[in-house]
């Protein structure tokens, strides 16, 4: 059987999914027809194989990241083959320490952040203050990154993030520069502890152009995600086949990179 990990999905409780999803088809202006329930994200993938999920959530404010991170552990130890959860934390916190700790003990294997949902900037003393928990807890983190209409997480802020913590396994979503992607990649690849993924890209980007960027990352640190509920992985996986790749780097954007870093038995 043909392995496919999903390396980004949002997932929310069934009572405030419609309003969650609502809120990210206003940020991004987008037509979305995923509804961000369970249910919905493996009626999806189903469509295409998908045989593994990394699921998160991100708290806008502090108050939100124990019910948050409760939830994505539940839902992880409802399908424990099927998902790996990362948690969310906020700079806000009184005790990232112990959100942190928190998390872990939920079984959480990694933190998500959106700095431009939370409205912080990768490079200021906020994000450090995640940062050293983070590095000192030996687990990946995956960031929104890049956003022309912002400057939270564009790369001249996550530059220095990487550069601070070069022992923080650091997964750059959406190329590690949403609407920016030539301009990170210019700025970022090369980074040691920086992996990408490619969710949010392809719609934007032609084949020729994300066959370039992912050998600017190297095939070996880019990771198959769908932003799910933005983007159906049906379309998903039809951008990413028109990519003139090696089954060789197929298999690893595909779903050997995010079993690396996920710790999976794949």
């Amino acid at each position: 059987m043909q392995k496919l990990v999903n390396a980004h999905c949002h997932i929310y409780p069934e009572k405030i999914a419609d309003k969650a999803v609502m809120g990210i088809r206003d940020f991004y202006d987008l037509d979305m027809s995923l509804n961000g329930k369970l249910d919905d994200l493996l009626r999806d993938g189903n469509q295409v194989g998908v045989t593994h999920y990394l699921v998160h959530s991100v708290a806008t404010t502090p108050k939100q990241v124990k019910s948050i991170n409760e939830f994505i552990a539940e839902s992880v130890n409802a399908y424990p083959d099927l998902f790996t959860g990362f948690g969310t934390l906020h700079p806000d916190s009184d005790d990232i320490q112990g959100d942190f700790d928190y998390l872990i003990e939920l079984g959480l294997k990694g933190v998500k952040l959106h700095p431009d949902f939370q409205q912080f900037a990768m490079d200021d003393e906020r994000a450090f203050r995640i940062g050293e928990v983070v590095s000192n807890g030996k687990v990946p983190m995956l960031v929104h990154c890049g956003d022309f209409r912002y400057s939270y997480s564009n790369p001249e802020q996550i530059k220095p993030f990487l550069e601070k913590f070069p022992d923080i396994t650091f997964i750059g979503a959406h190329f590690a520069g949403w609407s920016m992607w030539q301009e990170a990649t210019q700025k970022l690849a090369g980074t040691p502890n920086l992996y990408v993924d490619l969710s949010s890209s392809l719609y934007d980007l032609s084949p020729e152009t994300a066959l370039d960027l992912i050998h600017a990352y190297g095939a070996d640190r880019v990771l198959w995600g769908t932003d799910y509920p933005m983007w159906d992985s049906k379309s998903e996986m039809e951008y990413f086949n028109k990519i003139d790749l090696t089954e060789e780097e197929r298999e690893l954007i595909m779903y050997k990179n995010a079993s690396k870093l996920l710790g999976l038995d794949y």
